[in-house]
């Protein structure tokens, strides 16, 4: 607090010995009468209990006596005034503590107690002590609050029946403050600036005021709470010891101080709504870039909306970080999924629009959508009750027509769907201690870069990471740990998955992912997928396993690199195209598998490590490289480590295109594939046309449609073993699945050929 400053500072009047000029009869502003010469009060050089002192008759109903000197009042002293009178003659007074309160420009300042409590006299000769304490706080002790003074005239007040004599000791008046504040010399307290602490009263201007004085010390909020009604932004560090309140549209933005550790202290303990000011604050100032949870557990008693917690704004783009830190749900049905069932009708031709919505106002934004002929991970994002109709995140591969949809809104802890656009955010160290209660995250409707980086989401009930629209534009997951609810459960009985994307240009790179049904639901392209770990088996002999990774668009340009593949597949759909079947567009493209370790154990024999599963009839690969990986099955064999869903539809095998499939490692695998295959023939009796037997080696059961090479291995000859030179003829797409060759000679010969093939023609 303030005692230093008046370091010196002569707080001390003079004594009355000094002559009685600078003494005032009346309040003790310049040109009121003193007691020099009034003929009410003289100076007594020899009292035999005081020595020097002042005797007044008392004439009026209040008698004063103040010194002229202007005394200063500081916020954060405390002055005590002290006097020692007796009664020598006449009527008996009474005596109290009194002064005049000054402002800026000599005026006085209204509303502010004039007089501490009065102490009668009640015989002659005894010496009365009577003191008061003067100071700008409002706090136990202090008897008149001068909340606003700069300075007083001080002194004191005779009341009570007139004729009575009085000898007043010399005037003391001393900085107490130490008694108030003791060892916290560094600190500014709010309550000296005005600061009620009543939980009623507005303190934000106490608040503000203690700030600006603060001058590099601490602003202390001393014990009480504190109603701050409007916006509060103290630029000095603050120390709680007691709390405040706020209404859900102010904020206190803690410039000196930014971490939720203070904000925690600020509100009493409040864990959710500390983290609700703190997220306030980060959005609406400049200083920090980031929110220090300073490893804390906030434990939240439901979803939270982040745009309403804000509440001004619903776009940023600003980047800001939360990180390190703990949130945990608190149980309860706040988490419980809300599920709607409505008939709505879809048209292709409007793609991500369902129309005549039965039932729309109950159907909430980030709903999940389930139905005949709707893809995995569609979610509603936006919701037009007055037109009737909803705006989903990626179109229905099936749905047209009129039908009746299933609705479900999960919970997240942190839910930013609120937000039209909110992007370079970034959370970090991170977890999300879902605890089976409670989702993770839901992102905004657009957005670009949102990035998680070293966060653990444990445990979630439905979901880690949502996406309903394009706030997942070059979303960045980094070194991140997915771990299931459902991690005792089989297989086909999970429903949980660790996150979405539609937009496109994400990377995820070094994450570990445990036992959900799905690692994740890509239906964007430009993905980079390096160095993750995702598994999702269980302890079932010949247990079902399902897609880890789900591509969701034909052409996806993306990369599966260095990963470890354990217990799943890679599936890739065209499920979020309005129309499946083959249109404008280049078919199934543009991934490269290169480099990872597929694993798998305890499986049936038709387990597939990649599953293509077209939607509509006509697509075919285009561009599709699968290079330099590992293929492990454990505890058995599997038939081969690629396929074809034909639940749907078949590819078209007339028409695939660049296709490369080489330089794999297969154990425990029965058929090898490649693409181009090295295929040997081998004739012992003369024959003119060589036949190849089915090339089961070839991927997704594709045919022999281009013939690299062919030459003899060794010395052809013919049937009078003679040398053959002659170049053969070579008839790819035969037999009737056009899975083999022929190799066709001019006369009957012997010998062996090596040929490569392709399933595709590279051109």
């Amino acid at each position: 607090m303030n005692k230093a400053i008046t370091d010196g500072l002569v707080l001390m009047p003079p004594a009355f010995a000094d002559g009685l000029d600078v003494w005032s009869s009346g309040d003790g502003t310049p040109g009121s009468d003193t007691y020099a010469g009034s003929g009410t009060g003289a100076f007594v050089p020899a009292d035999q209990d005081f020595g020097g002192c002042l005797e007044v008759v008392k004439a009026q109903s209040v008698t004063r006596v103040r010194y002229m000197g202007e005394t200063p009042i500081l916020p954060g002293c405390y002055l005590q005034v002290t006097v020692r009178i007796k009664a020598v003659a006449g009527a008996l007074p009474s005596v109290r503590i009194s002064g005049w309160p000054g402002g800026a420009g000599g005026t006085k300042v209204n509303g502010l107690p004039e007089f501490a409590e009065s102490v009668a006299l009640t015989s002659y000769g005894d010496v009365v002590e009577v003191r008061a304490i003067i100071g700008t706080g409002d706090r136990t002790g202090v008897d008149m609050t001068w909340t606003g003074a700069l300075y007083g005239y001080i002194g004191l007040d005779l009341t009570g029946p007139n004729g009575g004599v009085v000898r007043i000791d010399d005037i003391s008046i001393e900085d107490v403050t130490g008694v108030f504040l003791r060892d916290l010399l560094g600190f500014v307290d709010v309550r000296d600036y005005g600061a009620k602490g009543d939980g009623t009263t507005n303190d934000a201007d106490a608040f503000e005021a203690a700030d600006a004085d603060a001058n590099g010390r601490t602003v202390l909020v001393s014990d009480g709470t504190y109603l701050l009604a409007n916006n509060v932004s103290m630029q000095s560090e603050v120390k709680f010891a007691g709390q405040v309140v706020m209404p859900d549209s102010a904020r206190l933005i803690l410039r000196r101080n930014f971490d939720y550790p203070s904000y925690l202290d600020a509100f009493g303990g409040d864990e959710d709504m500390a983290f609700r000011k703190a997220f306030q604050a980060l959005l609406n100032f400049t200083d920090h870039e980031s929110l220090d949870l300073e490893g804390r557990r906030i434990r939240l008693q439901g979803p939270l909306d982040m745009q309403a917690v804000e509440g001004t704004k619903t776009q940023f783009a600003v980047r800001r970080v939360i990180r390190n830190g703990q949130f945990e749900p608190q149980a309860g049905p706040a988490w419980d999924p809300d599920v709607v069932t409505s008939q709505a009708t879809y048209a292709p031709a409007s793609p991500t629009t369902l129309s005549n919505v039965a039932n729309i106002a109950n159907i909430q934004r980030g709903s999940l959508i389930e139905g005949n002929g709707v893809g995995r991970e569609v979610y509603v994002r936006e919701v037009n009750v007055g037109a009737g109709s909803l705006t989903l995140s990626q179109p229905l591969y099936d749905a047209e027509g009129t039908q009746t949809f299933t609705f479900t809104r999960f919970k997240y802890m942190l839910d930013f769907s609120g937000f039209n656009d909110l992007s370079q955010f970034v959370i970090s160290d991170v977890e999300f201690q879902c605890s089976g209660h409670a989702s993770g995250i839901m992102l905004a409707r657009q957005g670009n870069t949102f990035h998680l980086r070293d966060c653990f989401i444990t445990r979630p009930r439905d979901r880690g990471l949502t996406s309903i629209g394009g706030g997942c534009q070059g979303m960045m997951i980094d070194r991140c740990n997915f771990q299931s609810n459902e991690m005792p459960l089989r297989v086909q009985d999970r429903s949980t998955i660790a996150f979405n994307c539609n937009a496109n240009d994400v990377k995820i790179r070094d994450n570990r992912t445990a036992l959900f049904k799905h690692f994740c639901v890509i239906g964007g392209s430009g993905s980079t997928i390096v160095g993750n770990h995702w598994f999702h088996g269980d302890s079932e002999t010949d247990g079902v396993r399902l897609g880890g990774i789900i591509f969701t668009i034909p052409n996806v340009k993306s990369i599966v690199t260095g990963n470890y593949v354990d217990n799943n597949f890679i599936e890739w759909t065209n499920e979020h195209s309005a129309d499946p079947a083959l249109g404008e567009q280049f078919s199934f493209g543009g991934l490269t598998i290169t480099g990872n370790i597929f694993t798998t154990n305890d499986v049936a024999d038709w387990f597939n490590f990649i599953v293509v599963k077209p939607y509509g009839p006509g697509h075919y690969l285009n561009g599709f490289s699968c290079v330099s990986n590992v293929f492990r099955s454990i505890n058995g064999f599997i038939d081969r480590v690629e396929s074809v869903d034909t639940t749907f539809a078949d590819l078209d095998y007339g028409r695939m295109r660049h296709v490369t499939f080489e330089g794999n490692v297969f154990h425990a695998v029965r058929d090898e594939i490649a693409n181009p295959v090295s295929v040997v023939l081998e004739e012992t009796v003369p024959e003119r046309v060589w036949v190849s037997d089915p090339l089961v080696n070839l991927p997704f059961g594709g045919r022999v449609r281009t013939i690299e090479t062919c030459h003899p291995d060794g010395r052809v000859a013919d049937e009078f073993d003679e040398a053959v030179y002659d170049a053969p003829w070579l008839d790819p797409e035969f037999g009737p699945d056009r899975d083999q060759f022929r190799v066709v000679w001019r006369v009957p010969t012997t010998g062996r050929v090596r040929a490569r093939v392709r399933i595709d023609n590279p051109l």
